[in-house]
């Protein structure tokens, strides 16, 4: 199957972002008294959201995981770029499909105004739609379909030649919700055997052997 449209999880799988996640969860905390994370196990607490990362984060019986969030949040706006990069070989290929023709957009569960921030600092002029938690706005987080389908309706896109690509159990459920195939990355925060157990089906080791599925 030759695909036209590429829909992108972003955290784990366009871009590592874990080091700044686990140091604004560690700020949030530590600001409460509570005990830092260490970097594995923000890894293990991220892929359903930034509210669900830090009711992880806390421990059990926290009671003020309002004002933590909230702290979390400002900390983040300010420092979810210090080392966050692109994994290796991710923008050529973006470059690639782009010039191809292929639609290409990014769904997160990342906090909207973050992804972006994101999109604008590492994407632009290359992904064409960018859509982030907004469940205010009536869009449900992953693995709900929500923003995959807002998403291929920006894009135009026909469902028949649409690909969902993630790196995490969440993304496998969201393009299964989504009625789309899932092609899932081995770069990211989860190891094959975990994603075998979630279901995944099709794995890409390397970056540029996404282009093998493309048009």
């Amino acid at each position: 199957m030759k695909y036209r449209t590429a829909l992108f999880d972003l955290d784990g799988t366009l871009l590592n972002t874990l080091d700044d996640l686990a140091s604004s969860t560690n700020y949030a905390l530590s600001s409460f008294g509570y005990p830092v994370r260490t970097r594995e196990e923000v890894c293990s607490f991220v892929g359903n959201g930034v509210k669900k990362l830090i009711e992880r984060a806390l421990p059990a019986g926290a009671e003020n995981f309002n004002e933590v969030f909230s702290c979390f949040l400002s900390h983040y706006a300010e420092h979810c770029n210090d080392s966050t990069k692109p994994y290796e070989g991710i923008l050529p290929v973006l470059r690639q499909l782009k010039e191809r023709g292929v639609g290409l957009a990014i769904v997160s569960n990342k906090a909207h105004a973050a992804v972006q921030t994101l999109k604008k600092l590492y994407f632009d002029g290359l992904v064409d739609v960018a859509i982030g938690e907004n469940e205010a706005g009536g869009v449900r987080k992953k693995p709900a379909p929500d923003s995959v389908l807002q998403a291929m309706a920006q894009l135009h896109a026909d469902p028949a030649t649409a690909v969902y690509i993630g790196d995490s159990d969440v993304d496998i459920q969201t393009a299964k919700n989504a009625r789309l195939p899932c092609i899932s990355v081995l770069w990211g925060f989860r190891d094959r055997a975990f994603l075998e157990a979630s279901g995944a089906t099709c794995f890409v080791k390397k970056t540029e052997e996404l282009l093998n599925f493309f048009v």
